[in-house]
């Protein structure tokens, strides 16, 4: 082994042994353990999908003790959650917003499935700037490594050469792909589900695509495009406003509504139980209707109910099927981890 090569290979297991302390196994669900990262000295940050069940919940520590944790709250549209450990003194590793990350570096995914620390070597595959989940959560940015995800690897770290966490690693945002949910989101979520349990998102209950609009109504509106509403879900908002398959939603509240995102990022936690104003086009005639926002069901219902009228789009990264540029990369084995 040649200097440089022997000295990056030191490097590399200094960052893993010195982020060790602060990875966490994580024992929530029926199958194999997962992983989790130590947030403070006594909340564990891990990935939502991992955690399928409320109670009865066990946290192993890197000195091999198990220890019951208490589910704080879940982000399933970032697949964030939140666990505190009781009676334990946890060291949390170094968390960076990797600021000057860029596609190519050296990164490193380190989880702990079992008792020892698990690591693998990678390179940051693709990255993209504030990126909306197929379930409608808002990342500061799309980071996409292309490492292999072993099983119980998500809800680990994604470190940086020099040992500081760049965020946490899913398999369970996209499928067939590795992703990590950035530090700054994390940081976010946490937050609010320490205040209010919970992270909540205003959800009117349809399925919807982009549509060009009339050229007469795009130059009253001065937008070229709405909403098409392609499925209303049964007792839902929507439809108890009287909004039909058909329609086209143009404005929420006064403000455009373009594309699906544009809807997403104005059914904030604010608006949830508050009286809003769609505009809609219905057989070429714009209107006016009021509906009163509610909180968007579990993750498993409100997939339930997009499938019932479709989704907003396919699951896609910002650069086409699988998040990579041309759709590739190995992104992991193609079950959940």
């Amino acid at each position: 082994m040649t200097t440089h090569a022997h000295e990056l290979s030191n490097s590399l297991a200094s960052a893993v042994s010195t982020a060790g302390p602060g990875i966490v196994r994580v024992d929530a669900r029926r199958r194999f353990p997962a992983s989790g990262i130590v947030w403070s000295n006594d909340l564990v940050v891990t990935a939502h999908h991992v955690v399928e069940r409320d109670e009865d919940i066990t946290v192993g520590l890197p000195g091999g003790e198990s220890v019951a944790a208490t589910l704080v709250g879940r982000d399933p549209s970032r697949d964030l959650a939140v666990l505190r450990v009781d009676g334990a003194s946890l060291t949390p590793p170094a968390w960076s917003d990797g600021d000057d990350l860029a596609v190519g570096h050296f990164v490193l995914g380190v989880g702990r499935p079992g008792e020892g620390v698990r690591a693998a070597f990678g390179i940051v595959a693709a990255l993209g700037g504030a990126w909306r989940t197929p379930s409608g959560g808002k990342l500061a940015r799309f980071v996409q490594p292309d490492l292999v995800m072993y099983p119980g690897f998500s809800g680990g770290a994604l470190l940086g050469a020099d040992g500081a966490v760049l965020g946490v690693l899913t398999s369970g945002l996209l499928r067939r792909t590795a992703l990590a949910v950035p530090t700054s989101t994390v940081r976010e979520t946490v937050a609010t589900i320490l205040e209010h349990g919970e992270v909540r998102r205003g959800w009117l209950g349809i399925g919807a695509q982009v549509v060009r609009l009339p050229d007469d109504i795009a130059a009253e509106l001065e937008q070229e495009t709405g909403i098409l509403l392609v499925g209303v879900v049964p007792d839902g908002p929507a439809a108890a406003a009287g909004l039909h398959m058909g329609d086209t939603l143009v404005r929420l509240d006064g403000a455009p509504v373009r594309h699906a995102d544009d809807l997403l990022d104005l059914l904030d936690a604010d608006t949830v139980g508050r009286e809003v104003a769609v505009e809609i086009l219905r057989g070429g005639a714009r209107s006016t209707v009021a509906a009163t926002v509610a909180a968007r069901p579990s993750d498993h219902d409100a997939d339930a109910d997009d499938r019932r009228g479709r989704r907003f789009r396919r699951h896609r990264g910002p650069f086409g099927r699988g998040g990579g540029p041309e759709g590739g990369g190995r992104g992991g084995p193609r079950r959940r981890s």
